[in-house]
């Protein structure tokens, strides 16, 4: 009958210990990754402040319009870290706009919800 006594003690305290672990459940994952997020900040950013978007293409980070004759590129980089660099040029004669980088740069901190 010993034996009988032991197993069922065992079982007892294996049901015991396992009643006091905390389960947590799955991570809850961001809504939209970073660099998504960026992207999106980056294109509403641009036509925010004026810029006519010809070409943009999420896989190769490029945007391209253009802003009162002027081109403009809007580059959105991946980083290793996970976060996302984003980095406006533009091409041409800038006395037109010559506050377009920082009113960009406001825009896309607005979106960004900074």
């Amino acid at each position: 009958m010993k034996p009988f006594r032991a197993v069922v003690l065992v079982i007892c305290l294996c049901s015991v210990s396992l009643a006091g672990c905390t389960y947590y459940g799955v991570p809850a994952t961001p809504s939209e990754p970073v660099y998504d997020r960026a992207w999106s900040a980056a294109v509403g950013g641009a036509q925010d402040v004026g810029v006519q978007v010809t070409s943009a293409d999420p896989a190769t980070g490029m945007i391209r319009g253009t802003k009162d004759g002027v081109g403009v590129t809007v580059l959105v980089v991946r980083q290793a870290d996970g976060g996302a660099r984003v980095q406006l040029d533009s091409a041409g004669p800038t006395p037109r706009d010559p506050d377009l980088h920082s009113r960009f740069v406001q825009a896309y901190n607005r979106r960004m919800g900074r």
